[in-house]
């Protein structure tokens, strides 16, 4: 694979290597605080149990290597990728997150001419990706149970450049099964490209979901996107990636910054892949305060979306705004309004103590 770094574009222009001092800064004067541990945080859809500790000691041990580009570790993250996947390492795409995968999409894909094809509710920043680029946007609302509406974004997808499926939807938790995608695809146009994104892949257990990864080899038009952000706990990291055909990953790259990731979030990230029990951990440990989180719900009567991520939506039977005021109030934090679904709030899957403190503050303020 040929990944354009700083290095490399350096060696192609022939730019000299050009060093600038920097005076060295207390470290004292770096450390400033912003994480109130009296804050309930479940607005964000973050993992509070954060990084494997093999990560934690991989960003330390990287500490030494700070001064370099991050190049050949980047190499080393895109191979365990590829094999992991079974891909080939010219059809992975690292980027600073999975919202980066999504920046990239829109800006290779869509265009004042080619619009963008998403559902609704769904995850909105490719809405605004697109937008800058000058692309229209139509959103085809979700089935009445939560699924994408395949048939309907279809027929809409005629002249698209770009279609956007969210699986694990966010903010639904819900999923579009396996099957109905791989129909989706076969009757697509191949000039629209697919991109679906699957943040809350590793929180699933049900067997009508999968990744659509494998479909990735006989489907020109599809990019599937990855995050280390939610399962793996390195949201403030910033490490995600695309599996796609290589001539995506060509298309997209030219919209993209060098060496975007940075060193620290790819060690981190590579160690989380080689920890083998991290994702059935963390999958476990979710989904069992989940589980608790609804037998409570159910017996207070509040009904919810069937969830398979690490948060959940929650009908409230009225204008959800006030009720997010009040849990603030409370020093709870869940998440914003998504005009889709007035009356559903969206609640972050946190431990078991953050769950407790949530359930006594819901019941307050909804009495």
């Amino acid at each position: 694979m040929t990944r354009l770094s700083r290095r490399r574009f350096s060696k192609l222009v022939g730019l000299g290597a050009a060093c600038t001092a920097i005076s060295p800064m207390r470290a004292s004067s770096l450390l400033s605080p912003t994480t109130d541990n009296s804050i309930v945080r479940l607005s964000s859809n973050e993992n509070p149990y954060g990084p494997s500790p093999a990560s934690l000691k991989a960003m330390t041990d990287a500490f030494s290597i700070a001064w370099r580009y991050p190049d050949e570790n980047a190499d080393m993250l895109i191979e365990e990728l590829a094999k992991l996947n079974n891909v080939g390492t010219d059809q992975i795409l690292l980027g600073d997150g999975s919202g980066e995968i999504l920046k990239l999409s829109a800006s290779a894909f869509t265009n004042k001419d080619k619009k963008l094809v998403t559902g609704n509710p769904t995850f909105e920043a490719i809405t605004r990706h697109a937008g800058v680029a000058g692309a229209s946007v139509v959103k085809i609302n979700l089935t009445a149970d939560y699924r994408h509406d395949l048939p309907a974004m279809r027929e809409a997808a005629t002249g698209a450049g770009l279609v956007y499926i969210c699986n694990p939807n966010n903010p639904t938790a819900s999923i579009t099964p396996k099957n109905e995608i791989a129909v989706f695809l076969s009757k697509l146009p191949r000039e629209t490209v697919v991109l679906i994104d699957e943040a809350y892949h590793h929180y699933v257990e049900t067997n009508l979901y999968e990744s659509t990864i494998p479909l990735v080899k006989d489907n020109p038009n599809l990019i599937v996107a990855r995050t280390f952000s939610k399962i793996y706990g390195m949201a403030g990291l910033r490490c995600g990636y695309c599996v796609t055909q290589r001539e995506n990953v060509s298309m997209m790259s030219r919209h993209q910054i060098f060496d975007g990731v940075n060193i620290m979030a790819i060690v981190a990230a590579l160690a989380g892949l080689r920890d083998q029990g991290h994702v059935a951990k963390f999958r476990k440990l979710n989904n069992d305060v989940r589980k608790n989180l609804c037998t409570q719900l159910d017996a207070i009567g509040y009904k919810y979306i069937q969830s398979h991520a690490n948060f959940i939506m929650i009908d409230l039977r009225r204008e959800v705004r006030p009720t997010i005021s009040a849990l603030r109030s409370r020093g709870i934090e869940v998440g914003r309004v998504f005009p889709a679904l007035p009356n559903f709030m969206r609640v972050t899957i946190g431990t078991e103590e953050q769950m407790k403190a949530f359930l006594t503050g819901f019941k307050e303020v909804m009495v």
